[in-house]
């Protein structure tokens, strides 16, 4: 991982689920590589209460073909396994580095165990110094939401999404309290700590897809966008933690014809701060076009889809949520959590009440994260999934999770 997710992984486990700051760290003339990573496996345990399948779920439902009310998995949690590489140094009054990571799978639903090649999430470059800041080129996790993600609890764990048998991961609280930040092609500049206040800015890649005014292609699109993306973030950091607002902006067009163009538009705003053993997390986004659970509709999801941000006619809908979080640390060293999340999607102007589209989406987390060693830490989880659609039909599932993670 590199060192912001690091960082963010080590403040999510303080005092309760310790880990080095750094990886492998390995001199190398010029060079300082740190070779780091985590595996992790969860057992996860899924109980349906309602036979619907709502369009746009999280929840579940065991759907009209299913006979059994429970499901059982093995995989990974909110974060996949990770290999990552990162190198550093110091060349003409230049900060310098680059991180490429990749991420195998630890589970696999095919009959050989060999369908799932592994994720390619991390490849950039940064250059700067602490007197005016830095730049980054490469791929790597969004900003708007990426505080949000990070300072999730079920970062450790599963949170939603656990009954998809050997998927890469679950869902954790996105789609539950945050929209997904992504991973995405960026060049983005971040300003020097000014006493505790820290601002970046980025472009990122407007994703193109299939379409017969693009050279050598055919078909239709599903979206794609007329400029790049658009995202900020502004921080202050202080002794017991931190407060936090960021945005994105991305123009779309989409539709077979190319003929629905659209302005999505996201804001958020989020603290975390820590007391003593206790700590507690605060986190809403309000939207237009951006859908839930991902930039739905942006990056590649039909017009009018269940949980897209904009109807089939390219009118805009409104989406919005939040998660609220508290942890303790216990004697034994066990970090406990509880946490609500919702994610909120309304119709556009021109839909009325329909089953084929999500409402809500809201998820209850109480998790214990236990460090056995150093670098080791037990998890158990329970995770309790509601879905309503706008014709408010209900889902819900409840999801007990056992495992560990370790981190290098």
């Amino acid at each position: 991982m590199n060192k912001t997710i690091k960082l963010a992984v080590a403040g999510a486990v303080l005092s309760a689920a310790s880990m080095a700051n750094a990886g492998i760290i390995i001199p190398a003339g010029e060079w300082t590589m740190d070779i780091n990573g985590n595996v992790n496996m969860y057992a996860s345990f899924t109980n349906y209460d309602d036979d619907a399948l709502v369009a746009g779920h999280l929840a579940g439902g065991k759907g009209a073909s299913k006979t059994n009310d429970d499901n059982q998995t093995l995989g990974t949690g909110l974060l996949p396994a990770w290999l990552g590489f990162t190198g550093t140094t110091r060349q003409n009054d230049l900060d310098v580095s680059f991180t490429i990571s990749m991420q195998p799978n630890t589970s696999d639903n095919g009959t050989t165990g060999d369908t799932k090649g592994p994720l390619w999430r991390q490849a950039f470059l940064t250059f700067g110094d602490a007197s005016w800041g830095s730049v980054k080129m490469g791929k790597d996790l969004g900003i708007f939401a990426g505080n949000a993600i990070l300072a999730d609890m079920t970062l450790l764990g599963v949170g939603s999404n656990a009954a998809g048998s050997g998927q890469s991961t679950t869902l954790g609280g996105i789609g539950t309290g945050y929209i997904y930040p992504a991973w995405k092609g960026q060049i983005t500049y971040t300003t020097p700590n000014m006493n505790g206040f820290q601002a970046k800015l980025g472009i990122t890649n407007p994703n193109q897809f299939a379409d017969t005014d693009i050279a050598g292609a055919t078909g239709t699109p599903a979206s794609k966008q007329d400029r790049f993306g658009l995202e900020g973030q502004v921080e202050y950091s202080f002794a017991m933690g931190k407060v936090w607002s960021s945005f994105a902006s991305y123009e779309v067009t989409t539709g077979a014809t190319d003929n629905i163009s659209y302005d999505a538009n996201v804001i958020d705003f989020g603290a975390s701060v820590n007391v003593g053993n206790a700590g507690i997390t605060a986190y809403i986004y309000n939207g237009e076009g951006v859908g839930t659970t991902t930039f739905g509709g942006i990056f590649g999801g039909a017009p009018g889809g269940a949980d897209a941000g904009v109807s089939a006619a390219g009118k805009t809908r409104d989406s919005s949520g939040g998660y609220i979080q508290g942890t303790y640390v216990i004697p034994t060293g066990t970090k406990l959590g509880v946490a609500y999340g919702v994610s909120n999607l309304d119709l556009a102007s021109d839909e009325s009440a329909s089953a084929l589209v999500v409402e809500e989406n809201n998820r209850w987390t109480v998790g214990a994260y236990h460090p056995l060693t150093k670098h080791l830490n037990l998890v158990a989880e329970y995770n309790a999934m509601e879905s309503t659609n706008q014709a408010n039909t209900n889902a819900e599932s409840q999801t007990v999770s056992l495992g560990a993670i370790l981190f290098f």
